[in-house]
């Protein structure tokens, strides 16, 4: 059996579903303390008193400790992505000391024998608070004289980046068709099944962390780096994590907290988030007010594209906050060309949450754009929007191709997955509908979106990664470790949180070596067991992990030849290794397998000179250019003009991620991906007041949908295989997000155009689609 391409059930799927597994909070240790933080009612306010007397009298309180407290050792959670060389960076504090700049900023923390008595004693610590003025919305606050979240920077601009390519200015003077519009993306709340959660416990001379993280080695690093406390003197563990999605791509104050306080006490602590907990204070995604300008000929080709993005960083910079919208950067103008670019941003300090990356980060932003204004461009032109985008996207036969943005795309066909998208869809059976609806006034329009979209993902190489100033590098280890009996341990730096590695990483090495399936075990998760790695975010898991598990693989199978060589008295070129037999060409019937090799190499009684007893071998790999998948996603979606609500009837995804190693983990991961932006089209969006207070902090304020919510999908796949690494796989854990939010939104506005609506803001919720017809009261239907 062919393992590559197989659709094998994912290992890892017992457990997790049944919850047979260890989540960070399960972990009981002897003489384990919880903690409990109190948290600012306010959205800036300077620390005046903090009293602790009375909590510490409650019954189990071990200690209390303020930020004050910890001033000395506490040390400022790290930003690894200075994008200018005058952006301001803030000092955030992982507890605050002197003033809180968002609700739900941690102010004190309560060690207590169990949870609920450290829950309990929060309300006896005694905190004063002085207001300050509050800074919510971005466009006010960088006005002149605008009040400011950090006093002492003097401005709430952290930074301004600059990309030009092409003459912008001469591409929109005297343009035949102006296409101008300003896009806001709602700020979202990252809500992971399993909310965060951190163990600490002092052993030895050193110490180990527990946390649902998607990140141990990066958080081991940058803990030594925060407290002071040797790397090889810590240890990370990311037992089973229930999901992340990105906000668990981060270094939190509660783990460094966490360190501290095990440290002081000499003994382990505990904290786990509660859900409203988490929405007030696990970072925030998107975000972001988008002013557009598309300049086009007459025929519907592109002269260039304008961008000026104004992106809320929330109160402090956190692991990559500034860098998340620059990564759009590169993808607004998505599978299209043009000759001319320019985008601007602006990064905004607000007394909100902090920003970080929220699956897509920053691509989901810049895909909506340019596909929401192809739409309109269609709709100026009375054009079909797939004819718009076939005039105007790079064709097969032109890949690699460099795009007005400087990447080089290398491999791509959106003719074929916008061609099988299309028929699956009944396109122009549904067109006729819809001008048959129209035509009848038919008070349930019928709206058809389409989104044509590409995204950068494997986030490497580290080159390039370098020259956009990030703190770190993009390339990924594995180690594959061939044991006495024939049986194969793979270690991994990339960190799962449900993505199905155990399972695909498996079978990579089954096809790799030739052994069976079952004999393969993937460990990972714990930095004393993978000790190299650079973790799992941003699709990279497979095209760059995967990589280096080829590669190592690969090299289990160079030392082996060598042994197996001497075995059979022939020479190494001779050997054919196919099936996980080494064989010699044209001698039929006689070889050695894998496991014999192993045999051998382990007893060491009859080895060449110089080779060791051992077939184990290790890889890193850095990839030369990011992966591109892309695709076509089709919805039509039903608005009802008298009460704003919308159905979406059907929606047809066909996406191209290169080579495919588990069809069923794709297929997943496009669910999964399709669930979330369709939830921010429709649903989702985190709401502060003008007091900076979060007024969605349950899950009866903050809208997720359920199954019951969702459209049946339809998906499929074209497969054009990625140049740039041996197994041809680009990413797809984003694609599913990146992809409908756009969709969705041009199939409610393509339902309304025809009452003068050109935009509805998100989420488009029943009011907000009914407010957009409104407003455009007494224009003909």
């Amino acid at each position: 059996m062919t393992e590559i391409g197989a659709a094998r059930r994912r290992v890892e799927d017992s457990r997790l579903i049944t919850g047979r597994t260890q989540w960070t909070d399960n972990l009981q240790l002897p003489g384990m303390c919880h903690v409990a933080f109190v948290r600012s009612p306010y959205a800036h306010a300077r620390i005046t008193r903090v009293d602790a007397s009375a909590a510490l009298e409650r019954p189990g309180v071990v200690a209390v400790f303020t930020g004050a407290d910890l001033a000395e050792e506490q040390g400022g959670l790290p930003c690894a992505w200075v994008v200018t060389e005058d952006m301001k960076h803030p000092d955030h504090p992982p507890m605050a000391v002197d003033e809180v700049r968002y609700v739900g900023e941690p102010v004190a923390c309560v060690v207590a024998r169990d949870r609920y008595a450290a829950a309990d004693a929060l309300e006896a610590v005694d905190v004063d608070y002085e207001p300050l003025p509050v800074v919510v919305d971005m466009e006010k606050a960088i006005e002149d004289g605008a009040d400011l979240v950090h006093q002492d920077l003097g401005t709430n601009r952290s930074y301004t980046w600059v990309f030009e390519n092409g003459d912008i200015d001469a591409a929109v003077r005297d343009a035949p068709v102006l296409i101008e519009r300003r896009y806001v993306q709602q700020r979202l709340i990252p809500t992971a099944m399993e909310p965060r959660a951190v163990v600490c416990a002092p052993e030895g001379d050193g110490f180990t962390l527990w946390s649902a993280t998607q990140i141990p080695h990066i958080l081991r690093l940058m803990l030594a780096t925060v407290t002071g406390i040797p790397e090889h003197r810590l240890r990370v563990i990311a037992p089973d994590v229930g999901g992340g999605f990105g906000s668990k791509l981060q270094v939190y104050g509660e783990e460094v907290l966490a360190l501290l306080l095990a440290r002081r006490l000499g003994r382990p602590v505990k904290w786990t988030e509660s859900r409203s907990e988490g929405n007030l204070t696990v970072h925030h995604g998107r975000d972001q007010i988008q002013r557009l300008t598309l300049a086009a000929e007459r025929d519907g080709t592109i002269r260039g594209l304008k961008v000026d993005l104004l992106a809320d960083m929330g109160a402090y910079l956190m692991l990559v906050t500034p860098g998340i919208p620059l990564l759009g950067a590169f993808m607004f103008n998505g599978i299209y060309k043009m000759g001319a670019y320019s985008f601007t941003c602006t990064g905004v300090f607000t007394n909100k949450t902090p920003t970080d990356a929220y699956r897509g980060a920053g691509r989901p932003e810049a895909t909506y754009a340019i596909e929401r204004l192809m739409d309109e461009l269609a709709a100026e032109l009375d054009l079909d929007p797939i004819e718009v985008r076939r005039r105007n996207w790079i064709r097969h036969e032109e890949f690699p191709y460099e795009t007005i943005a400087g990447l080089t795309y290398d491999s791509g066909n959106y003719e074929a997955a916008t061609e099988k998208a299309l028929q699956l869809f009944e396109y122009d059976k549904l067109r006729a509908e819809q001008a048959d609806r129209r035509d009848r006034r038919d008070p349930v329009q019928l709206g058809i979106g389409v989104s044509t979209f590409t995204e950068m993902c494997g986030l490497a190489p580290s080159r390039v990664l370098g020259s956009l100033s990030y703190g770190a590098g993009g390339w990924e280890h594995a180690a594959v470790r061939v044991l006495p009996s024939g049986k194969v341990e793979v270690v991994t730096g990339a960190s799962a949180h449900g993505q199905g590695h155990e399972t695909a990483w498996a079978q990579i090495t089954a096809d790799r070596l030739g052994v069976p399936f079952e004999d393969v075990r993937v460990l990972h998760g714990d930095t004393s067991v993978s000790p190299k790695g650079m973790d799992t975010y941003g699709s990279r898991s497979l095209a760059v992990g995967g990589i280096a598990l080829v590669n190592a693989c690969d090299r289990v199978v160079d030392k082996a030849r060598r042994v197996a060589a001497h075995l059979l008295e022939a020479a190494e070129e001779d050997l054919e290794f196919t099936g996980g037999v080494f064989s010699v060409r044209g001698v039929p019937g006689e070889g050695r397998t894998l496991q014999e090799v192993a045999t051998a190499a382990f007893a060491a009684h009859d080895l060449p000179d110089g080779v060791e007893p051992s077939l184990d071998a290790d890889a890193t790999f850095d990839p030369e250019n990011f992966s591109f998948p892309h695709g076509t996603h089709l919805c039509a979606a039903e608005v009802d003009t008298e009460t704003g609500f919308v159905r979406i009837r059907s929606y047809v995804a066909v996406d191209d991620v290169g080579s495919v190693v588990n069809p069923l983990i794709v297929e997943g991961q496009v669910h999964g991906g399709l669930a979330q932006g369709i939830a921010q089209a429709l649903y989702e969006e985190a709401v502060y007041d003008e007091d900076g207070n979060l007024t969605t902090t349950t899950m009866a304020d903050y809208l997720i949908p359920s199954a019951a919510d969702l459209p049946d999908f339809t998906t499929d796949r074209t497969e054009t295989p990625a140049t740039t690494n041996p197994l041809g796989v680009k990413g797809v854990g984003e694609a599913g997000t990146i992809a409908s939010t756009p969709a969705v939104v041009n199939a409610i506005v393509d339902a309304l155009r025809p009452y003068g609506v050109r935009d509805v803001p998100m989420p488009c919720t029943p009011e907000r689609v009914w407010r957009a017809l409104n407003a455009q009261e007494g224009q003909s239907a």
